[in-house]
């Protein structure tokens, strides 16, 4: 992992620490990026070192904005990987099958997929100058699967529509109220709240551990399909000049006009 250039890794006392290392650009993810989140992941999966999962961002702005559409709109995707695949839904997959606690310490923005990947770690701690939303329809993309489904189990119909559909921006106690993190803490004190939230799980059976989140998993297991329904309608959605409108407007930094395809 010495070759990493998105993502850094560090280990301490049973706690891996995966952290997305692009502050530049708000911590969103490249291909690349999300190549490197996937082997961090697997490799915390496969280290008799570690019993507890964080997941952060670098800096003090963002946890994850979500996919770089800096890159989208200059290059029309998200750049090389190593499987030529934009391996999103490997990341969430892993996120999911890794049998230890994953923690989303939410240092700033979550946004749009980086929204999705706290959604999809086991437990959120917020620093209390944290921001969650999305933003997909906005420019021309959505989550269909984990990132919409999964998202009303945790807060509810009525709620995970209003995220989606008025792409309403929560603080950090609002997404608290929502059920939508475990805690809040002032942004100094994160990092040591997560530690000492691993260092309670890292007295408990690994076993249990794993068995108790795969039995949680089993419930939702089927929005895996559907995620991969969406990915495949996304991917088709992308070439259309509906979906590009949006992505141009982002580029050029004014609204998108969709009004044209509202008969479809």
């Amino acid at each position: 992992m010495d070759d990493f250039t998105d993502v850094t890794y560090e280990v301490e006392n049973g706690l891996a620490w995966i952290t997305i290392n692009r502050p530049e650009r708000y911590n969103a993810f490249r291909a690349k990026t999300v190549d490197e989140l996937v082997m961090s992941f697997k490799k915390a999966w496969g280290s008799d070192e570690v019993g507890v999962i964080a997941l952060t961002g670098a800096g003090d702005k963002a946890f994850c904005s979500g996919g770089d559409q800096k890159q989208r709109a200059e290059t029309g995707d998200y750049g090389p990987s190593q499987s030529g695949l934009f391996e999103v839904e490997a990341l969430h997959r892993v996120m999911r099958d890794v049998p230890k606690p994953v923690v989303a310490a939410v240092n700033g923005l979550a946004i749009g997929g980086g929204h999705v990947l706290h959604v999809l770690a086991d437990l959120t701690i917020a620093a209390d100058t944290a921001t969650f939303g999305q933003n997909g329809p906005r420019v021309g993309s959505f989550d269909a699967g984990l990132g919409s489904s999964y998202l009303a189990r945790v807060v509810g119909e009525k709620r995970a529509r209003e995220i989606w559909f008025m792409l309403r921006r929560l603080s950090a106690e609002e997404a608290l109220d929502w059920g939508l993190v475990n805690r809040v803490v002032p942004a100094d004190q994160l990092k040591a709240e997560v530690r000492a939230w691993a260092d309670q799980m890292l007295e408990f059976s690994p076993t249990a551990l794993k068995v108790l989140k795969q039995s949680f998993n089993t419930d939702t297991e089927h929005m895996i399909a559907v995620g991969q329904l969406a990915i495949t309608t996304l991917k088709m959605f992308g070439e259309t000049a509906e979906a590009k409108e949006g992505i141009t407007a982002f580029g050029e930094k004014r609204k998108p006009d969709f009004s044209a395809y509202r008969g479809n």
